[in-house]
């Protein structure tokens, strides 16, 4: 794990929900937190306090690797989630997925 910043990829799953996001007016809201939240691991990094980063234990990223968890929303019905992983490279972050936490 290096220190930020960070190069955030995405899978295609990732880039398919901020497409949608970006495609209608009514998502603009949910878009701008998403931005922010991405922004804020970009460049301050996941101990960021605001994201509330943390292994997120009930399912194992792609490989088996620990898959982490960052707030988008906190305290809201169905609030939002990305999920991550570190890597493949040291000093990047691959962005699993991006949704409401189940």
């Amino acid at each position: 794990m290096s220190a930020p910043p960070f190069v955030l990829l995405y899978t295609r799953e990732a880039e398919k929900v901020v497409e949608g996001l970006r495609s209608k007016q009514q998502y603009a809201p949910k878009l701008k937190k998403v931005r922010k939240a991405l922004r804020l691991l970009e460049q301050a990094g996941p101990r960021h306090p605001g994201l509330h980063s943390h292994d997120y234990q009930s399912v194992l990223g792609p490989g088996g690797v620990t898959l982490w968890e960052s707030y988008v929303e906190n305290k809201t019905p169905s609030a939002w989630r990305i999920w991550w992983i570190y890597g493949p490279d040291d000093g990047q972050l691959t962005i699993v997925t991006i949704g409401p936490h189940p």
